[in-house]
């Protein structure tokens, strides 16, 4: 599934190719994704892409009067094409500038897109999200407030996008790693001081996975179809029984809230 890092590097891979540019169509073939494209996505016809700006998984399209809002959902993806070319099977959309056609892909059909003619911050698929990860608003400090009383797993907390935004299974996972917290560990049971290493870990790993252009371990590619690398630094995530990088114990596999959570037993505790 795409997480941050990859939907940050999709912005930034389609964002020179609309901003300034004029949707002169948005040509719909298959309306069916995770819930029907509605026909008000056809009012950001005729107007200039103001910007293009990413909120927790979603990539906000703004126009005049509104924006239009997608989800890459489980393995949605978009390709930036300079000139036409025959739609592919699973190609359901394209926003159609002049100089470019942006198309999306989704073979599970679990994306979503859609329009938003209020502030884009009150709709309902944004209003009740926490800060990102990558802002002045996250914090070790927010962190340790917010477990204050649970008994949920660490992993499943910071995974929670009430809490936190975009930190996906497979980050989750590296800035555990990174932090030295066992991700089944209660979150209320975790000092001020870990919190801060954590939310250190948490931006450092993002981070670093932006500037790799993302994580490709099975669907994901960027804007321009090249993957993302940071696949090569993952410390944990999927190494199950291969030493670990830091102090050679083998690192282990365990099942916390239904996903797959890596960790070395002797450094994560």
């Amino acid at each position: 599934m795409p997480e941050l890092p990859e939907v940050e590097t999709t912005c930034r891979g389609i964002a020179p190719h609309l901003e300034g540019a004029t949707i002169t169509a948005i040509e719909i073939r298959n309306p069916r994704l995770r819930w029907p494209i509605p026909e008000s996505v056809q009012q950001a016809c005729g107007h200039p892409v103001m910007a293009v700006r990413r909120r927790a998984k979603y990539i906000i399209i703004e126009v005049a009067g509104g924006a239009l809002l997608l989800h890459l959902g489980m393995s949605g993806s978009v390709r930036v094409l300079l000139e036409a070319a025959t739609p592919r099977k699973h190609d359901h959309f394209d926003l159609v500038t002049p100089h470019a056609i942006v198309r999306y892909c989704d073979p599970r059909r679990f994306g979503s897109f859609t329009w938003c003619d209020t502030p884009i911050e009150s709709h309902p698929l944004l209003a009740a999200l926490g800060p990102e990860p990558l802002s002045d608003a996250f914090s070790g400090d927010h962190l340790y407030k917010r477990a204050r009383g649970r008994r949920a797993a660490v992993k499943n907390f910071i995974m929670d996008g009430r809490i936190v935004v975009g930190v996906g299974n497979i980050y989750a996972s590296e800035a555990l790693f990174m932090a030295g917290i066992h991700p089944a560990r209660p979150a209320g049971r975790i000092s001020r001081a870990r919190y801060a290493g954590l939310a250190g870990a948490i931006r450092d790993v993002l981070a670093r996975a932006i500037r790799q252009g993302g994580t490709t371990l099975r669907d994901f590619s960027g804007a321009g179809g090249t993957p993302g690398y940071f696949a090569q630094e993952l410390l944990a995530y999927e190494r199950e029984g291969q030493p670990c990088l830091q102090c050679g114990a083998t690192i282990h596999r365990r099942v916390i809230g239904q996903r797959s959570s890596y960790y070395c037993p002797a450094c994560q505790r």
